[in-house]
């Protein structure tokens, strides 16, 4: 997370000086309490469409259904988990002076609060138990999907623990680029899918053929669909609240997809590829749904690269062994106009800060939006001054209405498209 200074070293930089300046951190700290009122308004508007699909709208086996509902159970268990574990991690996390301070908030008292940092490495190991877990009710030993459903958990726990080290280490930025293609290893190694693409109608007389077979090169296109979910969500970031919010709502797009593919279907591969998905993005969600209860504004505890390569790398994972790569780019919308936004900077075209962060004005407590190319300060320099919870929820509205441009699309080019 780009909005927190940290000190984690016994040599320490002059940001990290400025930390250790301020007292040490105390045991007895309290974190404010969940916003557990907010998580139950956003996921009453998730569920009502959500089971709708699945118990009324579309007729879907039984045994799929009791499995979903499984892994719903499990899922809403390990919320419960995530909530009561975040604040023990976070005594923990602070005796390490593993902290931050809100950079959004200097000049004022909460600026100098001590934030716990990476209380992403909570959520991520509780969904990994969840889904080593959720095997024992719906794979059988000889299940032809077992091999990859492990893969995508070691990637997803090779991703999460890089993550941390990053936390910890401060990894240089060209470095990070080639984290998430390590952690892809296991599922690329693991990968026993098709390697085929399905040719859009209008370009098959260009093409020749209605099927093209890629070999290495889909591979290829998997590693680097990874390296951009997770480095994609990492710098689409600097506000409290956004890293989590924007991934609850494509996760939340993702399972509504899921059920809709399923209903649709008559191919029980093409079924089980979306059941796959749902069964591991259920649990990532109410996990996530934890965690933003205390990292919604004003946040309790800061995500850190953790979370954002956790997050990242799961929904990589769901898109490539569901087979829905596109539509997760559509709805990545936001975060590839902030990549192609980044660019320059990036690449070093432009000079590029540590912290592309917009300015904060305590006097009015209103962000103003700087020249660095990020998603956050375009919404300022678009739309004014705002507060930081405001312009967090522009920025969620607009991930939402992504999502759903994404939807109307796939309904308008159904047909024609593919």
């Amino acid at each position: 997370m780009t909005v927190r200074r940290r000190s984690t070293g016994p040599a320490p930089s002059t940001a990290a000086a400025k930390v250790d300046a301020h007292p040490p951190p105390s045991d007895d700290q309290q974190l404010r309490p969940p916003k557990l009122g907010l998580v139950l308004g956003a996921s009453v508007a998730f569920l009502v469409p959500y089971l709708y699909l699945i118990y009324f709208h579309y007729e879907i086996e039984s045994d799929l259904r009791r499995s979903i509902a499984i892994n719903a159970a499990m899922s809403v268990g390990g919320f419960v988990t995530a909530v009561r574990l975040i604040p023990v991690a976070a005594k923990y996390v602070l005796r390490r002076n593993l902290f931050g301070f809100d950079i959004n908030k200097k000049g004022t008292p909460e600026g100098n609060i001590k934030v716990p940092e990476s209380l992403g490495i909570v959520v991520g190991i509780v969904f990994l138990v969840i889904a080593i877990l959720f095997q024992h009710f719906n794979f059988t030993a000889d299940s032809i999907w077992l091999v990859e459903y492990n893969a995508a958990l070691a990637s997803i726990c090779f991703m999460m623990l890089l993550g941390f080290v990053d936390d910890v280490l401060d990894i240089p930025w060209r470095v990070k680029l080639l984290l998430p293609s390590i952690a892809g290893l296991p599922l690329l190694m693991a990968y026993a899918g098709h390697t085929t693409i399905i040719i859009p109608k209008p370009l098959i007389p260009y093409v020749g053929v209605a099927v093209l077979d890629l070999g290495w090169m889909y591979k290829l296109y998997m590693g680097l669909l990874a390296v951009f979910c997770t480095n994609s969500i990492n710098i689409h970031a600097g506000i409290n609240g956004l890293e989590v919010g924007q991934t609850v709502v494509i996760a939340a797009a993702v399972l509504i997809h899921n059920v809709m593919q399923i209903g649709a279907s008559t191919d029980p591969e093409y079924k089980q590829a979306h059941a796959f998905s749902i069964y591991l993005v259920q649990p990532f969600l109410a996990t996530s749904l934890a965690l933003f209860s205390y990292n919604w504004y004003p946040s309790s505890v800061f995500v850190g690269d953790t979370y954002t390569y956790f997050a990242g790398m799961s929904l990589a994972v769901v898109g490539i062994l569901g087979h829905f790569s596109e539509t997760l780019l559509l709805f990545f919308l936001p975060q590839v106009l902030n990549f192609l936004y980044s660019l320059p900077q990036l690449l070093k075209i432009i000079p590029c800060p540590r912290h592309r962060l917009p300015k904060y004005d305590p006097q009015t407590g209103l962000l103003t939006g700087t020249k660095d190319g990020t998603l956050v300060n375009l919404f300022l320099r678009l739309f004014g001054r705002c507060s930081e919870k405001l312009l967090c929820i522009k920025l969620l509205v607009f991930q939402a209405l992504s999502c759903l441009l994404c939807f109307w699309l796939r309904h308008l080019l159904a047909g024609w498209y593919k």
